[in-house]
């Protein structure tokens, strides 16, 4: 299981440190491609597994099915850590996820998220007042 938040930083080539607890979970080989909220979601090759089959099952018939298995197969890039513990984030995620220098890689349950310093204080800070509202709305889920 992936949790907590680390900060960290890009280079110029698209090297970033993954943070040494989130390396063993995550295995050598790992995938990472598009997530929501302009971030990069990161799987272990097992999760990626799952992930794959249950999006295999949305109806080929739904345009917002097509769109969104597009979207989310087609920014998947297999990724390897070197020894350094680093992995090298291909072009297009980088640009996506808007990484530039500072990025924060957190830890959500079955994956890792890397996002760009800014957006993701954007994103806590716009979610921070509505965080009970989204925890009441979440009541169903027996959280």
């Amino acid at each position: 299981m992936f949790m907590g938040e680390y900060n960290h930083t890009i280079d110029a080539k698209g090297r970033m440190i993954v943070p040494a607890k989130f390396r063993d979970h995550l295995g050598e080989t790992f995938v990472l491609t598009r997530g929501l909220d302009k971030c990069l979601f990161g799987y272990p090759l097992s999760e990626w597994k799952t992930v794959e089959d249950k999006l295999k099952q949305l109806p080929l018939t739904k345009k917002d099915a097509r769109a969104f298995t597009r979207f989310f197969f087609s920014g998947a890039s297999e990724c390897e850590l070197d020894k350094q513990g680093r992995v090298n984030i291909a072009t297009p995620l980088v640009q996506y996820a808007q990484l530039d220098k500072e990025c924060v890689v957190i830890g959500v349950s079955n994956r890792i998220e890397i996002w760009s310093k800014e957006n993701w204080n954007s994103f806590v800070e716009d979610s921070e007042d509505s965080f009970a509202e989204i925890a009441e709305n979440l009541v169903d889920f027996d959280l």
